[in-house]
């Protein structure tokens, strides 16, 4: 079995969804409440593990920040499972997640400091545009910070993605030097 095939059926009412591999990019970079960046991803993944199957979480990388710079160093970090339902149900999942780490979308900056953002980088093998949501994520492939934790995590996985991974690794090698470092800490393990 790789990546990309089912896991198995999930039937609930007489429905049957099958799983997708997903790839969801996390990134924090406040503390929420008395939990630091780290604890705040450690708790988002414990929460995303009940809604992905066979979940695997790369390490986390300290990350300086794209797009807007007045801010402090994100930590970011990728996971991949199995998702039983459709990409819009995915995403109303993660801004659960979101919202209970204090995240507010109206009151904060575009693309600045926020106690947590995951983005859903890839839904199997569909790509989708919509006012709300584009997969595969459209500055996937300009991030380092999502790149080098996907392939930590496709390149130690004994189901290993059927796409190629040297399409990453490419998009990788082309990029500049983005200040991305892994914080030196295993890999969560839930």
């Amino acid at each position: 079995m790789n990546f990309f095939e089912p896991a198995g059926s999930i039937r609930s009412q007489g429905f049957v969804s099958e799983p997708v591999p997903v790839v969801l990019g996390l990134g924090s970079n406040r503390y929420f409440r008395t939990m630091s960046p780290v604890k705040v991803l450690f708790e988002a993944c414990r929460m995303l593990s009940v809604k992905l199957q066979k979940m695997q979480c790369s390490s986390i990388y300290i990350t300086k920040p794209m797009y807007y710079f007045e801010q402090d160093d994100f930590h970011n970090m990728v996971v991949s499972g199995w998702y039983s339902g459709a990409p819009e149900s995915l995403l109303i999942d993660i801004h659960s997640v979101e919202d209970a780490f204090g995240r507010n979308r109206n009151a904060e900056i575009r693309n600045g400091p926020r106690p947590l953002d995951i983005d859903i980088e890839l839904f199997g093998q569909q790509k989708l545009e919509t006012s709300d949501l584009v997969i595969p994520h459209p500055r996937m492939t300009e991030r380092a910070f999502v790149l080098i934790p996907m392939l930590e995590i496709f390149n130690r996985s004994a189901e290993s993605i059927s796409i190629s991974t040297e399409y990453y690794q490419s998009c990788l090698d082309r990029l500049p030097d983005q200040g991305v470092r892994r914080l030196d800490t295993a890999p969560f393990v839930l």
